[in-house]
């Protein structure tokens, strides 16, 4: 299983020189329904990780984020893992990450 990262954990993370290759992986349903993303994020379709996951670069940490940090990101990191080693999902997701920063 994928390792978690807590919010402040990525606040930091994000202000490092090792910025991560962070994707918004809510299903488009969600996303749609409430569009904002933490900046830097890329949305990716999570039905189609498979297609898209091959675009992420090897260099970099991966985090994933879906709505509470449950099991669209988990089961997305997990997938990911097999070809990046370094990816982590965020705990709590965006609703955790907003009422960490407070937006």
């Amino acid at each position: 299983m994928a390792a978690s990262i807590t919010p402040q954990e990525l606040k930091e993370l994000l202000e490092s020189e090792r910025k991560p290759a962070l994707f918004d992986v809510r299903r488009k349903a969600d996303f749609e329904a409430a569009p904002k993303k933490i900046g830097g994020a890329a949305w990716r379709d999570p039905e189609k990780a498979d297609e898209w996951s091959i675009e992420i670069p090897s260099d970099r940490p991966v985090v994933v984020y879906c709505v509470k940090g449950g099991s669209v990101s988990q089961s997305i990191a997990d997938r990911l893992q097999q070809s990046h080693p370094d990816v982590k999902f965020l705990q709590g997701g965006i609703k955790a990450w907003e009422e960490e920063s407070g937006t």
